[in-house]
């Protein structure tokens, strides 16, 4: 090539690949970059051995970024799996993968799966995970004692029909249970601050104020749930899987106090408590002659705030749920609940019961001074 030809391409060069820059032309992705995902797909094709015994399927891996360091790499990834015969659809969990370059540097290995910054852990992140199969439930733990988790498995195993029986709609007909070590360990898997949960003895993800809800899982706050009764500790369980049964009827428009009140009611309609040995709280504020003026309103129940107020509310939502049940029928309380998660309260409340706000909050009312007072 003559000396002229040459000094026209040193010009030209350049100037073309800037050309290529401001006509959006973009650089294909570095080799690297594909490597790192094959490694995350390998990983994915082989889970860590401590998940063993976790009944799992559709473990895969969505990495959404990538970023290297020298002889390490990130990727940033959206983990999906399902429990098998447990979940209809993959839970999702946010995390990290840190991998590192094999000795030759041609390959890369993931060396670490971590949960994203700011992504709550998933159970297996805290420990070695014990798993009991009941006949309708799994109960998943971390650090609890075998005797620990097969009593929490047979306690669902008796909410699950108990909870059929009272809402004779289609659903699962089985509960997942996460038991993890400590109430912070609770605290991390919902992402909330411990004093949350503090007292009590679980929550389901997906009701509302729990905490995130890739799918229905029944979580217990082993220190709150430890200083149950037997008897408690099965209307709590039944009172969660209540919660998973009825998801699909439940929407924002739900109100707090029927989704709260029916929940309880299902727990309790079977036990021999009455009203003022259940809703001790209420009552004591009954005879001092401070009768609710409405049905609670659902800030009411919001975690974390006044214990007693919230207390009050629970209580005053079972017996309006158990009035409507007495008064109007168990099929018409389900009803109920159904149509108020399709259409607004007064309007559930016309086709379910005959009645509105105002006469169902005055029988509730009655209902309490007769039976509280």
């Amino acid at each position: 090539m003559d000396p002229l030809r040459r000094a026209l391409l040193r010009l030209l060069v350049p100037a073309l690949c800037l050309l290529a820059a401001a006509a959006g032309c973009a650089a294909p992705a570095p080799p690297a970059d594909g490597q790192v995902r094959r490694a995350v797909a390998d990983w994915a094709a082989a889970p860590p051995a401590r998940l063993a015994g976790i009944p799992l399927e559709g473990w895969a891996y969505e990495v959404t970024s990538v970023r290297r360091d020298g002889a390490r790499a990130f990727a940033r990834a959206e983990l999906r799996y399902r429990l098998a015969g447990y979940d209809t659809a993959p839970a999702g969990s946010a995390r990290e993968l840190e991998l590192a370059r094999d000795p030759g540097g041609a390959a890369w290995r993931v060396t670490a799966d971590r949960p994203a910054p700011g992504a709550p852990p998933q159970l297996w992140d805290q420990g070695e995970v014990a798993v009991v199969r009941g006949a309708h439930s799994l109960v998943l733990g971390v650090g609890q004692s075998p005797q620990t988790l097969s009593g929490l498995a047979a306690e669902a195993d008796r909410a699950v029909p108990a909870v059929s029986a009272a809402w004779p709609r289609p659903w699962a007909g089985r509960v997942v249970v996460l038991v993890p070590g400590t109430l912070d360990a609770m605290a991390a898997l919902l992402g909330r601050p411990a004093d949350t949960y503090r007292g009590m003895g679980a929550v389901t993800t997906g009701a509302t104020g729990a905490g995130p809800a890739p799918a229905d899982r029944v979580v217990v706050n082993p220190e709150g749930y430890a200083q149950l009764s037997q008897a408690g500790r099965q209307i709590v369980l039944t009172h969660e899987t209540t919660h998973v049964a009825t998801r699909t009827a439940t929407t924002a428009r739900t109100p707090q106090w029927l989704s709260e009140g029916f929940a309880d009611w299902a727990a309790y309609r079977e036990g021999p408590l009455g009203p003022a040995q259940a809703a001790p709280t209420l009552a004591r504020a009954v005879r001092l002659g401070d009768l609710p003026a409405a049905l609670p309103d659902d800030g009411a129940f919001a975690f974390g705030g006044d214990q007693e107020a919230m207390a009050r509310a629970y209580e005053g939502a079972w017996l309006a749920c158990r009035l409507v049940a007495a008064r109007w029928g168990d099929a018409a309380l389900v009803r109920l609940y159904e149509g108020a998660g399709r259409a607004p309260l007064p309007t559930a409340l016309g086709q379910a019961l005959g009645t509105d706000r105002d006469a169902l909050t005055k029988a509730w009312q009655e209902a309490l001074r007769t039976e509280l007072g």
